[in-house]
């Protein structure tokens, strides 16, 4: 059964720090897949967040660049999101994607599993 589990949501204040994980089953190995973030805010479309392909090649949304980095633990087959100097506008639920194409997507059309997301809230 192929799963991606997130974890490490939660409540923050303006400014501060939060590491988000994604943990695959042994039917996704991570150092074969690309893995996407994406989020959806409540009345909003998902969009994307960043990526990191089994190459090692990543990819992030403008609003996010040099405050959220993606990283692997290939020891846990695990993929970390993790985010500082976080804004209320972050408030989202946050999902993690996979898929078999050694690029990193940007689009939730173009990623074959899903996770059940997390909620992240950004307080100000």
């Amino acid at each position: 059964q192929v799963q991606l589990v997130e974890s490490g949501g939660g409540l923050v204040q303006a400014g501060g720090s939060m590491r988000l994980s994604c943990a695959a089953s042994t039917d996704i190995f991570i150092s074969s897949t690309t893995i996407g973030w994406f989020r959806q805010a409540p009345g909003k479309e998902r969009e994307f967040v960043g990526g990191i392909s089994w190459i090692g090649d990543s990819r992030y949304h403008d609003s996010v660049k040099g405050r959220f980095t993606i990283s692997r633990e290939h020891a846990k087959n695990t993929v970390y999101l993790q985010m500082n100097n976080l804004k209320p506008e972050d408030t989202a639920v946050y999902y993690c994607a996979a898929r078999k194409v050694p690029t990193v997507g940007v689009g939730p059309g173009e990623y074959d599993y899903w996770g059940q997301g997390t909620q992240v809230t950004v307080s100000s």
